[in-house]
């Protein structure tokens, strides 16, 4: 699902899909100790499709916001740091396939590394 990570970027992406839907996803990722509580993180919200999937990815905007047509992706954002790496989290439920097709019913997890300050 690298076309919705921005091409400059890609390298510092990683995507990862869970059968199960964002709520047990969400509470399956809160008990990890490596997840950072900070105020306002992984609070669960209906967006527009655009707002889940940013503008900056190779994927066809139009093709998406007719595929959820009335329907809003339910996303949930947050930090996760382990062993001196952060981490940005964003879990999108229902979302869409591939070939983007059809809406997929678990939760697609996009993570993109931050690099340490001391990082060339």
């Amino acid at each position: 699902m690298r076309l919705f990570a921005p091409d400059a970027h890609r390298a510092a992406y990683r995507t990862f899909v869970s059968p199960a839907g964002l709520d047990e996803t969400l509470t399956s990722l809160l008990a990890d100790p490596a997840v950072l509580q900070t105020p306002g993180a992984w609070t669960r919200e209906s967006v527009t499709p655009s707002d889940a999937f940013g503008l900056s990815g190779d994927y066809n905007r139009w093709q998406v916001a007719v595929l959820y047509g009335s329907r809003r992706p339910v996303v949930a954002r947050g930090p996760r740091s382990e062993q001196g790496q952060l981490e940005s989290w964003t879990l999108v439920s229902p979302y869409p396939d591939i070939s983007l097709q059809r809406l997929e019913p678990g939760t697609l997890i996009i993570v993109l590394r931050i690099p340490s300050a001391d990082t060339p």
